[in-house]
């Protein structure tokens, strides 16, 4: 039996700069939608602004909004505790009755001298609403100005990360998500020769996109197609038969929207839908539009892409492993610009019964430690020579190398997914074929993982 939870969480980011520093750029509030079958509903908490500096005895000042989902509305209570006697938390009120808001004050009582290189602080946040959630806000203590060799420069832990990747105008999750983060300083995982093997060595990449269709005359394009859409799109019924593990409707869906491997498919027929206004990201699997404008689907999951928040544990989404599938895929426009800022979606024939973060789900009764778990990252080797291939492959792998792919479901050995495009070169593509799994190797990314449930990263 699946037990059914509230996921109530509350992303902060607070940062405390002992030193001279000034207020940093404020990162959109952070949201996310709450599970079905609760007793009682809201679905989104936000904070407002999501991230500050104070200096030594400053204040900063939250606001708490919890807004409500419809259904029975009932008070939700909240709590934070303060991780360190220097760092004193008021939460006002402590009760709501959605749609409301809260006041989250922390002030600071550090002394007034610098910590070198900075301390992290997760801070405990707990809503409960008939059913309980522990998250955690993260606090960064420390900086100051030093003097080096004559060199007089402003010293601070805040690393200033590249901008993410863009999708219709939106930021594919913040800048430092696992999704976005570089992994080839990273060390290798201890079972990667194992799990290369399992996979198979000797196994080619293959890219499962392209352009024109597949089979020749089905007019069904070849990868994964997305659709965008405004905030003003009509949202309509979905149902889920694992309805358990799926984020309720309604959905933004178009009646015309785009179905993996077209109207007559009888494989996954992913349906991905991108909110372009509110940056929310729909995805659907095994999906069937109804003659009434309402669609069935297997399952459907939600991603506020403003957010680092991962689905509950053990929950699938429309990928077997529980993970967003937009932003794991190759699309032709990041390729032409030359680069590719994210890691990639890839499957596997065969998987263990485990998940490893960022996944949150698994798809596979095999328990052998051959087996890679759903979530396991891998990269292209650092002595790989890319300068034979087409420009827009080195371009995919550079990108192999830097940032990695992640195993997200079971499928045809090293098949990368991607976005369908008419500009695609489908020759140049399968130069991917003098890739074999022998030119990768796991990679071990627990040292980035800040907590279970959130995508934020430490800085490798």
């Amino acid at each position: 039996m699946k037990i059914v939870r509230t996921s109530v969480i509350l992303i902060l980011t607070f940062v405390v700069c002992l030193g001279w520093g000034d207020r940093v750029p404020e990162a959109p509030a952070s949201s996310l939608s709450a599970s079905s079958a609760r007793p009682a509903r809201y679905s989104t908490l936000r904070v407002a602004p999501a991230s500050r500096v104070i200096s030594p005895g400053g204040v900063a000042t939250h606001t708490v909004s919890v807004q409500a989902d419809g259904g029975g509305i009932a008070m939700v209570s909240l709590v934070a505790v303060s991780p360190s006697p220097n760092l004193t938390l008021q939460l006002t009120p402590t009760q709501v009755v959605p749609p409301s808001h809260a006041t989250l004050t922390v002030t600071d009582t550090h002394p007034g001298t610098v910590l070198l290189p900075g301390v992290w602080y997760d801070v405990p946040i707990t809503g409960t609403n008939g059913l309980t959630e522990t998250v955690y806000a993260r606090l960064l203590v420390g900086g100051a100005r030093i003097h080096l060799s004559l060199v007089l420069r402003e010293w601070s832990p805040l690393a200033e990360p590249q901008s993410p990747p863009h999708v219709a105008g939106c930021d594919v999750f913040p800048a430092d998500n696992i999704w976005n983060t570089p992994i080839d300083t990273l060390p290798v995982d201890a079972d990667s020769a194992t799990y290369i093997a399992t996979i198979g060595a000797t196994a080619y990449v293959h890219a499962d996109f392209g352009s024109g269709e597949w089979p020749p005359g089905s007019g069904n394009p070849i990868g994964i197609p997305y659709t965008d859409v405004p905030g003003t799109q009509p949202q309509v019924p979905v149902t889920f038969y694992y309805d358990d593990e799926s984020d309720p409707g309604p959905y933004p869906i178009p009646p015309d929207a785009p179905i993996e491997g077209g109207p007559e498919s009888d494989g996954d027929r992913h349906v991905l839908v991108l909110d372009r206004d509110n940056c929310v990201l729909y995805e659907l699997f095994d999906a069937w539009p109804q003659s009434d404008g309402s669609w069935e689907a297997g399952s459907g999951a939600k991603f506020d892409l403003h957010s680092h928040a991962l689905r509950p544990d053990t929950w699938t989404s429309a990928d077997a492993a529980g993970l967003p599938i937009l932003p794991g895929m190759v699309r032709y426009d990041e390729v032409a610009a030359g680069e590719i800022r994210h890691a990639l979606r890839f499957t596997a024939p065969q998987t263990r019964g485990e998940h490893v973060w960022p996944a949150r789900h698994d798809a596979s009764s095999l328990t052998g430690t051959q087996y890679p778990s759903m979530g396991q990252r891998f990269r292209l080797r650092v002595d790989f020579d890319v300068s034979g291939f087409s420009p827009e492959v080195q371009v995919m792998l550079r990108a192999l190398k830097k940032y990695g792919m992640m195993l997200a479901d079971n499928g045809s050995a090293w098949f990368i997914s991607g976005v369908p495009d008419g500009r695609w070169d489908n020759d140049a593509l399968r130069e991917l074929h003098q890739v074999h799994g022998s030119d990768f190797e796991a990679v071990d990314v627990s040292s980035l993982m800040v907590h279970t449930d959130s995508g934020q990263v430490h800085s490798p």
